[in-house]
């Protein structure tokens, strides 16, 4: 993507590399089951870190489940990317 810098008089590119998104899914998410059905896709060590880290292969995200519902969703590069990992979540 190009943008104009009147003041310089020149163009600026720049290119979309990461977008972030965030979302309360209203309900309480059980991380036990999550990571046991999901082991080879998961990590969590909640004497490390409160969270869940689940790393997505299609589309490749990254997302920090919360118990308590927070959903940190990361690493996409489109936003279709980051609602494909909506119906996911639904089952825990």
């Amino acid at each position: 993507m190009y943008i104009y810098n009147p003041i310089h008089k020149f163009l600026f590119f720049f290119s979309l590399q990461n977008m972030v998104g965030s979302c309360d899914v209203k309900f309480p998410i059980r991380l036990e089951g999550l990571a046991y059905k999901h082991s080879h896709y998961s990590s969590y060590e909640p004497e490390l870190f409160p969270g869940l880290i689940y790393r997505m292969v299609q589309p490749k995200i990254v997302l920090l489940i919360f118990v308590s519902g927070k959903v940190v969703l990361t690493g996409g590069k489109v936003k279709i990317h980051l609602l494909c990992a909506s119906p996911f979540l639904l089952n825990y």
